[in-house]
């Protein structure tokens, strides 16, 4: 039986299972899902808000994980219904908060990053914001996680699309303090998101400027 498509992103589609779950398959056939169900229960397990995964059930590009009910923190931006400020407030209480769990594999100053934490990837839940979409979690600095994401608002916010303004008002009160953004780990982010397979040639063209204003609003 077919299964009913849910939603669409880069590379993903997500198909409804039952009321509580749903399944995550890679369009291109690539990844390692369950590594990446394996970080999410290991993030889970120390208390950080992520959906449910059924390792039992996943292959290398599928991943069963919980159904979650709730916008995602752009659609609630589009819709009116969250402040800039606010989102930025959140998406630096994640950053802080992943950042606070401890590595897996790595030495001690190393964290869990998610290297892709931005408004379309948190859902705003009854019981508050899930991060979702652990596709290029890694291990490593936290100063690298906190770059990634304030790459990914800064191209928004130069890019001159609609979004511009919300996605500058966003990464300003993303990097406001306690902010963990180094030069180290800014410098190495725009260099990941150049070498991105899924970005558009224009996205890579606006990584100077993006990066040009991060360092003034930090």
């Amino acid at each position: 039986m077919a299964r009913r498509l849910l939603g669409r992103g880069r590379v993903n589609d997500v198909y409804e299972i039952d009321e509580t779950w749903v399944l995550r398959r890679n369009r291109e056939g690539w990844g390692d899902a369950l590594a990446e169900g394996t970080v999410m229960e290991h993030v889970r397990a120390h208390g950080y808000p992520v959906p449910r995964v059924r390792l039992c059930d996943s292959t290398p590009t599928e991943l069963v994980m919980e159904r979650l009910s709730g916008p995602t923190m752009l659609e609630a931006r589009l819709a009116g219904s969250l402040g800039a400020d606010e989102a930025g407030a959140i998406l630096a209480d994640l950053l802080r908060r992943l950042h606070a769990v401890p590595a897996r594999d790595s030495a001690a100053d190393c964290r869990v990053l998610h290297l892709d934490l931005h408004p379309d990837n948190v859902m705003l839940t009854p019981e508050g914001p899930y991060v979702i979409d652990w596709t290029n979690t890694e291990e490593g600095l936290p100063g690298l996680d906190w770059g990634v994401s304030a790459m990914i608002l800064a191209q928004v916010a130069v890019g001159g699309a609609p979004l511009a303004d919300s996605a500058r008002a966003i990464l300003t009160a993303l990097l406001a303090d306690p902010s963990a953004l180094t030069d180290d780990g800014l410098t190495q982010a725009r260099r990941r998101r150049a070498a991105n397979p899924t970005m558009s040639r224009r996205e890579v063209e606006l990584l100077g400027k993006a990066e040009e204003l991060i360092r003034t609003i930090a």
